[in-house]
């Protein structure tokens, strides 16, 4: 066995000073928001799926083509998973026609 006596650190202190303020919380209690999106239905409109409809019938009944279902799916990518599972009740964003 060793004697060697080990670091006695229980009489050091410390102190730290700074010049800096304490920062006040912030308020956010008053803060509000709204978004009004224009970029989902710029120059489109918006379809409520029926009972039926599939997007190639959309397409052709409100674009004038029923190849344009493509374009339809693109445009709700983030609520549409796989063009021939639309329900009833969903409402689709509807591109412009294209000229």
């Amino acid at each position: 066995m060793s004697n060697d006596k080990k670091a006695d650190f229980s009489d050091v202190t410390s102190q730290v000073d700074s010049t800096a303020g304490t920062a006040a919380k912030a308020d956010f209690s008053d803060v509000s928001a709204s978004v009004d999106s224009t970029a989902a239905t710029a120059g489109g409109q918006q379809y409520t799926v029926q009972k039926g409809d599939s997007l190639s019938r959309i397409a052709q009944q409100l674009l004038g083509d029923g190849n344009a279902w493509k374009r339809i799916f693109e445009a709700n990518r983030d609520v549409l998973d796989d063009p021939d599972r639309i329900q009833p009740g969903q409402v689709l964003k509807i591109p412009p026609r294209q000229a």
